[in-house]
């Protein structure tokens, strides 16, 4: 591999920092008047693409400390978006499941999202999109088999 490969993937993830810390705030500040964190949503899109989900599954899917997971999760509980449910498989993780006001408000919340990101990057083709999105995957692959070693 070439130094200048090295280069330009680094030059992606200097990209990368600021776009996650800004979008961030971007999804925070939209989520405010509901009462949801940014996490809280994670955990939200996580029950609403997967189904019914332990939290340590739920923290597995999203790279997070299973702790962290779990404050989301009785944060969400209180607000009565997702409901604890028996686990057939194990006794004492129960199964988080998204309620039918969970999944109403996600669904209006990634609507608005998805909105909002289609008048963003109006230069770009589809198939530029499709080509970051094939670049970001794999290097947050490789970026997470290497901080795991």
């Amino acid at each position: 591999m070439s130094a200048d490969r090295g280069s330009a993937l680094y030059g992606v993830l200097r990209q990368v920092r600021p776009l996650v810390l800004n979008s961030a705030r971007m999804v925070e500040a939209a989520l405010r008047p509901r009462g949801l964190s940014v996490g809280m949503r994670a955990v939200l899109e996580v029950l609403a693409e997967h189904g019914p989900a332990t939290v340590p599954a739920v923290a597995d899917r999203l790279d997070l400390a299973r702790q962290g997971v779990q404050r989301h999760v009785d944060d969400l509980i209180g607000l009565g978006y997702v409901t604890p449910r028996p686990n057939p498989a194990h006794r004492r993780s129960a199964l988080i499941t998204l309620t039918g006001t969970g999944a109403d408000v996600f669904h209006e919340l990634r609507d608005e999202e998805l909105r909002h990101l289609a008048a963003m990057a109006p230069e770009c083709t589809p198939a530029e999109i499709s080509t970051a999105a094939t670049v970001l995957r794999a290097l947050n692959r490789d970026v997470r088999e290497r901080s795991t070693r």
